[in-house]
């Protein structure tokens, strides 16, 4: 019977910001400014003014973290690109359904035509499926609902698939050598999708046998990885995180308690990586050398840490792109009755996924390997 990883305490959430609302206007008059951030968008088109105001909220799962910042400067573009009347909201930390919830709410009682949500956990579901039912369009980006149809589709990276590069990648990296994993990820008090997708993806992607899709430790903590030229591997730990640098530091220390030996590091985003960084560093690692880190977001910082050699791989998504697509999504059904589709062979909207490294690997078959520069052309933050 397969052992079962101790997973660790939740730490370090993100500091509370609250719900905050800011509202970009369509008028045909000069811009304006206010304490709201009020800003003037273009003239809605004329289907626009037909059919009143297109209104939309973006309810993410906080507004500190720089993929939700820039997931909120793609929907403002979108927005004044279209007319539309954007709210943008969140709860004060990436586990806060409560926070959510208040924010769907409030988005149904003003009448809005849609919702975009990078959905903190299931205890939204309710709440989204009551949305639903008032008539708004509602969509989540990033992270995935469970189940998939509680909202109307989903526009996001494939986060199995962003995992599973990264997988692939250490499992070039190692060349046969043994994996000592410590694996940080966002939390262990809610069943997150972007959570379990992307960790048991890393897991799939280095070839080490997952027992459930959908369940993050269930896996034999001993045994073979088959990626390559494969290799014995070993779980030293799972540790939540709070996805942010200081829960990765603290993670990592914990981590090292239980195993100095450890010589991967999957991490849940890249502030997660660069927290363990600092952990590795104090305790005498030579990161790109004993240990390597490897992480999914993409970010300007994440994508600069691959090219200062800190973070050895990282699976680059797109904000900016979930959020306008999904900005128009929802702009398009209210003004031409056109509904939004899934990506072919999916069951959401794929808005893809690069694997950035200085260090590509023969291993690497799921998606295209970019050097660092690339990337960071390419990069949100």
């Amino acid at each position: 019977m397969k052992n079962r990883v101790t997973r660790g305490r939740a730490f370090a959430a993100v500091a509370a910001v609250g719900v905050l609302s800011v509202t970009l206007a369509a008028c045909s008059s000069g811009s304006s400014s206010s304490s709201t951030e009020a800003s003037a968008a273009p003239a809605a088109s004329s289907s626009a003014a037909a059919g009143g105001e297109v209104a939309v909220s973006l309810i993410t799962k906080n507004q500190t973290n720089p993929f939700f910042v820039a997931m909120a400067a793609g929907a403002k573009k979108a927005a004044e690109a279209n007319g539309v009347t954007l709210t943008l909201a969140s709860g004060k930390d990436d586990t806060d359904v409560a926070g959510q919830v208040t924010a769907i709410e409030n988005a149904v009682a003003q009448g809005q035509k849609g919702i975009l949500i990078t959905p903190a956990g299931p205890g939204v579901n309710d709440a989204i499926t009551a949305a639903r039912a008032a008539g708004l369009l509602v969509i989540a980006l990033d992270t995935p609902t469970d189940p998939a149809d509680i909202v109307d589709i989903t526009f996001a990276t494939d986060n199995f698939v962003a995992g599973q590069a990264i997988g692939q990648w250490t499992a070039g990296k190692l060349a046969g050598g043994k994996a000592i994993i410590a694996r940080l990820v966002i939390t262990d008090k809610e069943s997150l999708t972007v959570d379990y997708l992307r960790d048991n993806g890393f897991l799939d992607g280095m070839g080490i046998d997952i027992a459930d899709k959908t369940v993050m430790g269930d896996e034999a903590t001993t045994g073979k990885y088959t990626t390559g030229k494969g290799g014995d591997y070993e779980i030293a730990c799972l540790v939540a995180t709070g996805a942010n640098e200081e829960g990765g530091q603290k993670g990592m220390e914990d981590c090292l308690a239980k195993n100095p030996d450890i010589n991967v590091v999957y991490t849940i985003n890249e502030p997660a990586g660069l927290g363990a960084a600092v952990a590795l560093k104090a305790a005498g690692k030579t990161i790109g050398k004993d240990v390597q880190i490897i992480s999914v977001d993409g970010g300007l910082s994440g994508v600069q840490a691959v090219k200062d050699g800190i973070i050895g791989a990282t699976s680059q998504q797109y904000p900016l792109k979930m959020a306008e697509f999904g900005v128009k999504a929802i702009y398009d059904l209210a003004t031409t009755g056109t509904k939004p589709t899934v990506t072919e062979g999916k069951d959401f909207f794929d808005t893809g996924v690069v694997l950035c490294t200085n260090e590509p690997q023969d291993t690497v078959t799921i998606t295209e390997q970019k050097d660092a520069q690339y990337c960071i052309d390419n990069a949100w933050g």
